[in-house]
């Protein structure tokens, strides 16, 4: 279903990857906007929102959530049931599946060919719409692994694991942050020898390196 796990420590481009990535694939991108009154509902509803476009509206979308954005872990127990069935208790009501039934219902006739005399019931075009969402909805997970709450999760909500790829993010080397120490130095101009500039553009990087 194309579902990840992105395991790396802040700052270690989990986010801007993608987002790059995202954009290659032509995928709507989306990340919920966090407030203090931000809760299980609004969730809920951000991800019914999402479930409309993957299902009868047939977008592609790339849902990404941080450990910032876990302001509880009741949020993990949904994604934890998305990623596993493709479905949450209690996220749509039996009306509201009946209508979003029915909007697939000319999608599911075009996929198999506009057969005539084909009449899905309910339950075929419901089934459809899941299996539509779990194709095009992918969850993106960016978790950090320092600290007990990883490896926690990982018993807890198994389907964060068992049901995504998982990519471990490696610290940067030290070559790396003295290439972007030398990208933001190399314009700022500095009252001293080209010698001492290029020091402190390897110390800089050093630097970075030692405070892990």
């Amino acid at each position: 279903s194309g579902n990840i796990l992105l395991v790396g420590v802040g700052g270690s481009g989990k986010q801007s990857l993608t987002k790059l990535a995202s954009f290659i694939c032509t995928k709507e991108f989306f990340q919920i906007s966090l407030t203090k009154s931000y809760g299980d509902q609004h969730l809920k509803d951000d991800i019914k929102e999402l479930y409309r476009k993957a299902g009868p509206m047939g977008k592609s979308v790339s849902f990404i959530m941080t450990d910032a954005e876990i302001k509880s872990e009741t949020f993990l127990e949904a994604i934890n049931s998305m990623l596993a069935t493709g479905e949450i208790p209690g996220l749509i009501p039996k009306d509201e599946k009946d209508v979003i039934s029915l909007e697939c219902k000319a999608v599911f006739l075009k996929e198999i060919g506009g057969v005539k005399g084909v009449d899905p019931s309910n339950l075929e075009l419901w089934t459809f719409f899941i299996n539509r969402v779990k194709d095009q909805l992918h969850m993106i997970l960016a978790f950090s692994p320092v600290g007990n709450k990883f490896r926690e999760r990982s018993q807890k909500f198994p389907s964060l694991f068992s049901q995504c790829s998982i990519d471990w993010f490696l610290p940067w080397p030290e070559d790396a942050l003295v290439a972007v120490s030398s990208k933001f130095l190399g314009s700022f101009k500095m009252d001293t020898k080209k010698e001492i500039k290029k020091e402190l553009e390897l110390h800089m990087g050093k630097v970075h390196d030692l405070v892990t």
